[in-house]
Order: C-alpha cells, then structure tokens, then sequence
C-alpha cells in the first residue's frame, strides 16, 4: 500500500506496511475521565477516526482500541472535593466522553477498555518487569528503574541524564533514583478502599503508565501497528509505556502517531489552566458537523488556535459542500453507493493523512458539480454527487449521513428550525401565487436577515443557512 505516516520514534515519514496483511490495529489513547471533554480532547480521536476511516477504505480490516482512564489521582481529588465516589464520578464523565465521541461523529472502537477492569493483566506485566530486573516494590509501591533499559528516551529523544525527576509521587524516598516512574502506588491512608486492588506487593493501584501497556497487549497482542495519541503524551506517558512494554519482552508499537494541540490565546488547551472549551457548550454554537469540518480540515500534526472566528469560517467553507451536496440530491437523488475517491484525494491522505489537501480536492470537486448543476447535466451532477460523498465520508462529513440529520447541536432545535423556515416559505409561496410580490419579497428578506438563503428552483424553493 502507498500510505505513509510520520513516525514520531523515527522522526520522519515512513511506508506504513501493517504486521498483519490486510489487517491494521491501532491503539489510541483515550481519556482520563476527571471531567468532560474539551475540544482539545476531541480533536485526537477525530484525527484518529480519519485515520480509521482512511484505513478501512484502503481495505485492511481495522481493530480499533481506545482505552478510558478511570482510576488516577486526579479522579480522587476531584471527587472528593464535590463528595461523591470516585467510580461515580468517573463513569459520569465516561458517559459525557462517550456522547462527545457521538456527536462528532466519531466511530466506536473494536473494544473500549477500562483500567480499572484490567488489574490482572497488570500485575502480570509487573512481575515480568521484577523477573528481568526492570522493576522493583519498595514500601508497596512498584518502580519501573530508568536505568535498567538503555533505550529510555528514544521515543521523545531525550537524554536521560537531562531528564527531571518523574514527579509521580509525593516523595522520591522509595526510589532509586527520582526518574524512576511509578508502575503501581500503594494504598494511601485516607484513600476510599474501592479505590486500591489486591497485588503480591500489597493493595494499590495502578500508575497512569502501566495501564496502557497492559491493555494493549491484552487486546492486540505484544506487538501492533500503531499507538496513537496527542502530542502531550509522548513525554512522559508514550515514553514510559514503549519502556515498560519493551524491557518486558514485547515489541509493542511500530509506528508512533502524535495530533498537535489545539490552543485558546496562544496556550495548549487545558484543563489545569482553566482555558478550555467544552464540547457539549461549542456545539450550542455551531452544528456538531462544522466543529468537526474545523478539527478534520488542518493537517492532524499542526497547531490549531481556537476562535470563533476560526469556526465560522469553517462553517462558511462546510456550508458550500452542503448546498451542493443538498441541491445534487433533491436533482438526481440521494445514492451515494460506488463513488469514486479522486487521485487528488487518496494522494493527499496517502501523504501522511493530509487533510488540507484532500479537502481542497472535495471543494475543487463540488465546483466541477455546481457547474453541472448550471447546465443541467444530470449525468455529471450524480458521478459527482457519489465521488463527493465517498470522500466526505472517508472525513465523517457527509451530509447526508443520518447523525447529521438534526441538522444542528441540537437535534429538536433543528426540527423546529426547519418547520418554522418551511411555514415562513409556504407564506411566501400562498403570497406569490396571489400575486401579492411585496409580501413575497418581504418575507425573503426576513428570512435573508436571519441568515438563511432562499433559491427558487424549478422543484420548487429552497434554503440553507448562510452563518
């Protein structure tokens, strides 16, 4: 196959050519559900779900895993705070990442596993890392001894003498040295005792680390395609998971694959600065289809800086694939089976998942089919009509997918949006065909201030939001 990726570990664009022929499998790392999700957040697993899309298309056969974090010190504290078990308040927050992943389209994956649900198989990886000399207990806590495993720092191209103390704990006391990195933490007096498991070293849980590995492995063998993530996770998390995996015997990923932040005022997204933007609050602004448009449009590694002005731009741009998308059906009908994927646009997503470029292919595409609808030729208009929907659904923005339906963040708003423009129409229609023009023309201009665009077609009129 032609696709390349930019392998963060080799750093540089390499074949992408999967263990396995015909089949890829890709670990990406999901969230630690401490609270919901930010764009920030959204934006890896949109980049990865193109990835996937892209994938399936190129006809491997794709086992997808993306874990959830559900048991870490962040949860603790935060659900102390507020005064509710630590599990109910991970499962809340599972449940508002689970439907941001819906709203932006994003596919489920293969298996969704928990930490939590995966203790075994850690404590297993453990005593593989004490066996071979690459771990040790001290005081119930398991360390994971940088030292014993030259290769740490390969990933992120670190030197270890330069690295800082892993900061992983309250005190370096029980290590060896402070960059060890914790693979299990003792119970701590206080803690809530749903919060610790049963281990040869004592009762604990897990490090934010070694959870990963142990799934991965569980559900894709010890060696896989691609692991995934955002650009944040190489150091320490990435690092620290190629590590542990490697020193216990496993090849573990072949490919690294990072997405660039998303920055609001020049700053990485977070939610320890207090500069986010939810999810569920942004798609109360723009439809959930244009917020993707927005993440899918720049290429997966660069820098997004988020604005409003940014995403009505991006709702501007999306809004012209529609209409012709919308006209096109209404003309020749809906099909959108055996479309062709232009060369344009498997080259650019052949070219490590170039997104700009494909999405320019699209937009050059809808011109070609916007001139056809001009002239009426039918013919062309449906060859279109199939290649622009086979390539907005390699994207997950096809607009004619039924979770667009809606029409908006809101799937009710929409209904009643389209009932209220369809009344305000069927005036203006009674109104031209009592010959009363001024009244027809002042309801379209109602309707041009309020942003929607009326077109008189020989099927009779039709409208589309302009902003």
């Amino acid at each position: 196959m032609s696709l390349r990726l930019y392998d963060t570990a080799a750093r540089a664009v390499r074949d992408f050519t999967p263990l396995r022929a015909g089949q890829a499998s890709v670990y990406v790392c999901g969230l630690t559900v401490q609270g919901p999700p930010h764009v920030g957040h959204i934006r890896a697993q949109v980049s990865f779900d193109v990835l996937r899309r892209w994938l399936t298309a190129r006809g491997l056969r794709v086992t997808f895993v993306r874990n959830v974090t559900d048991i870490d010190d962040k949860i603790l504290a935060k659900s102390a705070e507020r005064g509710v078990p630590w599990w109910a308040w991970a499962y809340a927050n599972e449940r508002a990442t689970s439907h941001a992943y819906d709203v932006l389209g994003i596919l489920p994956p293969t298996y969704e596993p928990r930490a939590t649900g995966h203790v075994p198989e850690m404590i297993e990886l453990m005593q593989r890392l004490v066996e071979r000399g690459h771990a040790y207990a001290a005081g119930g806590d398991v360390y994971f001894d940088v030292r014993s495993f030259p290769e740490y720092g390969a990933l992120s191209g670190q030197k270890l003498d330069d690295l800082q103390p892993a900061a992983d704990t309250d005190s370096d006391e029980r290590k060896r040295d402070p960059r060890d990195f914790a693979l299990w933490k003792a119970a701590k007096e206080g803690e809530p005792s749903t919060a610790s498991w049963a281990t040869p070293w004592g009762r604990g849980r897990p490090g934010w680390h070694l959870e990963c590995s142990a799934m991965a492995e569980r559900y894709l063998g010890p060696e896989f395609d691609i692991h995934g993530g955002g650009l944040d996770l190489r150091f320490p998390h990435h690092e620290n998971e190629q590590a542990q995996s490697r020193a216990a015997g496993d090849g573990f990923a072949q490919y690294w694959l990072h997405n660039g932040w998303v920055t609001l005022g020049g700053e990485k997204m977070s939610k320890s600065l207090g500069n986010t933007a939810l999810v569920d609050e942004v798609v109360k602004r723009v439809r959930p289809v244009e917020l993707r448009y927005y993440l899918v449009a720049p290429h997966y590694r660069s820098t997004i800086e988020f604005t409003d002005e940014a995403l009505a731009e991006a709702g501007v741009a999306y809004r012209r694939i529609e209409s012709f998308v919308r006209r096109a059906a209404e003309r020749v009908g809906p099909d959108g089976g055996g479309g062709m994927l232009c060369a344009d646009f498997s080259n650019a997503l052949d070219d490590d998942l170039g997104t700009p470029a494909a999405v320019a292919a699209i937009h050059d595409m809808v011109r070609e089919g916007n001139t056809a609808l001009a002239q009426g030729d039918d013919g062309a208009v449906a060859g279109t009509l199939r290649s622009v929907r086979a390539m907005l659904g390699v994207l997950g923005l096809d607009p004619l997918d039924a979770r667009w339906a809606g029409g908006g963040s809101d799937e009710r708003l929409g209904q009643v949006t389209d009932g209220l423009v369809a009344l305000a129409l069927e005036q203006r229609q009674a109104a031209r065909a009592r010959r009363d023009f001024a009244a027809a023309d002042a309801i379209r201009d109602q309707l041009t201030a309020l942003g929607v665009s009326v077109e008189d077609t020989p099927q009779g009129p039709r409208w589309e939001l302009t902003r």
